[in-house]
């Protein structure tokens, strides 16, 4: 079979039951994380205005508007969850490859599942296979430098997912791949790194076209015969490694090699910001100790350089205002990045005393070798540095379950309420013994 073939195979024969354990517990943990993320950024207030005009197009949707007590269709809500699910940079991603296969797979999943009223278990066994698939696509993509692959795999995964939910066999499953694969979203990096909140619209978009992609295969569209070396071998990326896609498939499965956000903010701020709250706890030093701070890190971070962001987003994809709110707030959540942390001039100072550089050879998929070096020099003289390796809340530095769950809570409390966002967590638990999954949707509004 060739690596398509191969990889409809898989998302056709894919069985929760036949699943190890440990699979799914972390395909549940992944989906409490994702929920969490997407309750979190419902509140603000472009994504409280989206998901209303989502529900205004489509009155007699049945899908869940996560955050609101509004439904949609599947694909507005697909988008509009999705899209909420990016803005606090808290979703889950995978150093291996597709970025953040979670958010490129569940919004569409949950929605189609709660449109057919498919059980817990289905939902948990077609966000694995989609996880999988977009996760191994992207592992064997090289983008292009100043491609922001965020959503660009995420119309494979979501398409995948639906179509093993509608049981199509595996010919069809291929087929819809290559449709969605030519619909694959492609932008740059400016708008994340210029705050530009389009950005977070992107995931939103690569959802809705992966379930429109089952749709367009139901209508009799017709596609490539391998779509994703023509879009990825082409225009997207450097290169495009069919083989890398399908390397060691079915052995493990890359849905519990993730890794979760514990800082609010793009993770090539992470390695620096470990290193920099470690050596906090260490010397007991607060933002006042602080003279200067010397970052090294992946080359991409030269980019990330901007001192004084000008609105949330921004901040997320600055190592300087990270850096100084973690100094000087001794805090890397939501709140180091609000209008209030952008506002404080003690960080704004701070930012300006953090230089960095770069090393070739760090990158954030390596595991052999440091992805940051920071060095604090105080006002007293002495002088602290440290080194990260991989980032904590990684399958290879991991965090207990606890911590993520009480992270989850933490993010659904806002919108929702403590109590709401327990029901939730305990509804995650249990989702694969769930005969319908409305069971669990119907949770994500408002008491």
């Amino acid at each position: 079979m060739d690596y398509l073939t191969r990889l409809a195979t898989f998302v056709h024969d894919t069985r929760l039951d036949a699943l190890p354990a440990s699979t799914v517990m972390a395909s549940k943990l992944v989906l409490l994380d994702t929920i969490g993320a997407i309750v979190a950024g419902s509140a603000l207030p472009e994504n409280a205005r989206l998901a209303r005009m989502a529900a205004n197009r489509a009155p007699h949707g049945l899908c869940t508007l996560a955050g609101h007590s509004a439904k949609a269709d599947s694909l507005l809500a697909t988008f509009t969850n999705a899209t909420a699910g990016v803005a606090f940079e808290m979703d889950e991603g995978n150093r291996l490859g597709g970025g953040h296969p979670a958010i490129h797979v569940i919004p569409g999943a949950l929605a189609v599942a709660e449109e057919i009223g498919a059980s817990g278990g289905r939902l948990l066994e077609v966000v694995v296979v989609g996880y999988e698939i977009g996760s191994r696509l992207g592992g064997a993509t090289q983008a292009r430098s100043n491609v922001h692959s965020h959503g660009t795999w995420g119309t494979i995964s979501t398409a995948a997912a639906v179509a093993r939910l509608h049981d199509l066999p595996t010919g069809e499953i291929r087929h819809v791949i290559n449709l969605s694969a030519s619909m694959s979203p492609a932008n740059s990096w400016t708008p994340a790194l210029e705050g530009a909140t389009i950005r977070n619209a992107y995931p939103g978009r690569s959802g809705l076209e992966g379930i429109l992609a089952v749709d367009l295969h139901r209508a009799g569209f017709t596609a490539l015969d391998d779509a994703p070396s023509d879009v990825y071998g082409t225009i997207l990326a450097d290169r495009f490694d069919s083989a890398d896609a399908v390397a060691g498939l079915g052995e493990s499965f890359r849905i519990e090699q993730n890794y979760f956000k514990l800082h609010a903010c793009c993770r090539m701020n992470h390695p620096a910001l470990d290193a920099i709250m470690a050596l906090r706890a260490e010397h007991r030093f607060t933002g006042d100790d602080v003279a200067t701070v010397h970052i090294t890190s992946i080359p991409f971070g030269l980019r990330m350089a901007e001192t004084a962001p000008r609105n949330m987003l921004s901040a997320k994809f600055s190592i300087p205002h990270a850096v100084a709110a973690a100094l000087v707030l001794g805090r890397t959540d939501t709140g180091a990045f609000d209008e209030r942390a952008l506002e404080d001039d003690r960080i704004r100072s701070m930012a300006k005393r953090v230089e960095i550089a770069a090393d070739g050879e760090m990158t954030l998929k390596r595991d052999d070798y440091p992805t940051a070096h920071v060095r604090i020099t105080l006002n007293d003289g002495r002088v602290l540095s440290r080194s990260t390796g991989v980032v904590r809340g990684d399958a290879a530095n991991p965090v207990s379950a606890e911590e993520v769950v009480a992270q989850c809570l933490s993010l659904g409390s806002g919108p929702l309420d403590a109590r709401r966002a327990r029901e939730i967590i305990e509804a995650v638990e249990a989702v694969d013994a769930l005969k319908d999954v409305r069971d669990l949707t119907t949770l994500l509004t408002p008491a």
